[in-house]
């Protein structure tokens, strides 16, 4: 099975920028979808933002619209989060999660349902 582990700065000043790196045991590929979310305090999970591998589309979570970017980072498995201009109510647990094989149009209905197959523990960031 997958083990994805998320690092990352867990203090972030407001009006700054969130940068957040998830290592995978596996190496990433065509069929994989992968994605962040998030814990805020007072809300439901919520999904941060998601990229099919096979074509690099991606897409994110009505909140962070415009702020967040994820990207894969080098060597071939990990996958990176930035977010600008981050609030006080961006503060909560991160989560990177996978599926291992799936369609680009799956991948963006299970980002949808918050239903994928590997987690991370998550990482806690507060923003003040």
């Amino acid at each position: 099975h997958v083990q994805l582990v998320e690092s990352g700065e867990g203090s972030v000043k407001t009006g700054g920028t969130l940068k957040l790196s998830c290592t995978s045991s596996a190496y990433f590929y065509t069929y994989n979808c992968l994605a962040w979310f998030r814990n805020v305090p007072g809300k439901a999970r919520e999904g941060v933002g998601v990229v099919f591998i096979g074509d690099g589309s991606t897409t994110y979570g009505d909140s962070v619209k415009g702020r967040a970017t994820i990207s894969q980072g080098a060597g071939g498995n990990t996958l990176q989060l930035e977010m600008n201009s981050v609030k006080p109510e961006d503060s909560g647990m991160y989560y990177c999660a996978m599926i291992s094989r799936t369609s680009n149009a799956d991948c963006r209905e299970r980002f949808r349902r918050i239903d994928f197959s590997y987690w991370g523990k998550g990482t806690q960031v507060t923003v003040s």
